[in-house]
């Protein structure tokens, strides 16, 4: 550890609210045996306000980990199962004219949720993904010239399966740069797995969860987040990754300065979930890939994914 990228009177977070965190992830560890890492980061990507895309292949556990956090979340839930013929209507809603008022009158649609599962998102055509820009970069839609705000706080939470398989459709990159984080669950390990098998309906499970968190707390985390401390030596860690990307040979266009931000949110609220109120090296180190490698656009002539590459950044990065 590099101490001098620590504080030593720094203002720890409420221990209530870290008690409250650890039961959130310990009921969703429950339910998506042998992904705490994983878990971990979605935590993390959820209380420093971002949004959270889900990839890896069909069966490995993505949809449930969606739905365990939103019954682990006190947030109204909507689903939306991406379909190559949706509209971009079916998603944000429509204006329907009423003979009775002679008026149109918008019906909202299963947008207008505080966390939406966008289940395999990567399954609709462009049109109907771009539908989700303006929603998540700015919690509203615009439908007819109006303008209406979504619900506070406006959490989407996305599933996609690799772009190689048959019916997807790859998300733009500005598309990706709207997720502050995109991880993966991969296949368990054997004993997972083993416990898997053994155990109960994973949809029996999820029907059990219960609220871990309240809306209240989570506005207190949001704000707890925002609030851990970054040393400046550790935005000069922040900034060197962010430097190395642009310049590497492999990478046609580098992370941008809203990737710089998701980063460090990102790593600010991995700190809060270490029960700490700084952040040091190692927060950084542990949410990179994940922030990372789905907004790097390799070159044409590069020899190494995306996953690869932010790896190489992390590795050939000093801390100084």
């Amino acid at each position: 550890m590099n101490t001098r990228l620590a504080t030593v009177d720094s203002t720890a977070p409420d221990p209530a609210l870290i008690t409250a965190l650890e039961r959130a992830q310990a009921q969703v560890n429950r339910v998506v045996l042998g992904k705490a890492a994983p878990v971990r980061l979605a935590f993390a990507c959820l209380i420093a306000g971002g949004h959270l895309l889900i990839e890896d292949l069909p069966g490995v556990g993505k949809t449930t980990l969606a739905h365990a956090l939103a019954a682990t979340l006190d947030l109204s839930f909507q689903r939306i199962q991406f379909t190559s013929d949706m509209l971009p209507a079916d998603i944000i809603g429509v204006s329907v004219y009423e003979r009775e008022s002679a008026t149109f009158a918008f019906h909202p649609g299963p947008l207008f949720a505080q966390l939406v599962l966008a289940d395999e998102i990567n399954r609709a055509t462009p049109k109907t993904q771009s539908a989700l820009l303006e929603a998540m970069a700015e919690a509203q839609i615009t439908v007819d010239g109006v303008t209406r705000k979504l619900p506070t706080p406006f959490f989407v939470v996305a599933t996609q399966n690799p772009v190689e398989l048959a019916g997807t459709y790859p998300l733009p990159d500005s598309q990706l740069d709207r997720f502050m984080l995109r991880i993966g669950l991969d296949y368990p390990d054997p004993a997972a797995e083993r416990a898997l098998l053994a155990a109960s309906d994973r949809r029996e499970l999820l029907a059990q969860l219960t609220p871990c968190l309240t809306r209240a707390q989570l506005a207190q985390l949001r704000g707890a987040v925002a609030s851990v401390l970054a040393s400046p030596a550790l935005l000069d860690y922040v900034q060197a990754l962010l430097a190395a990307s642009r310049s590497h040979a492999q990478i046609r266009v580098g992370l941008s300065p809203r990737a710089g931000l998701a980063l460090l949110a990102a790593a600010r609220a991995h700190a809060l979930l270490e029960g700490r109120g700084y952040c040091l090296p190692e927060d950084v180190q542990r949410v990179f890939p994940g922030v990372a490698a789905h907004r790097l656009m390799p070159s044409a002539s590069a020899t190494l994914s995306r996953d690869r590459l932010a790896a190489e950044l992390l590795e050939k990065t000093p801390v100084r």
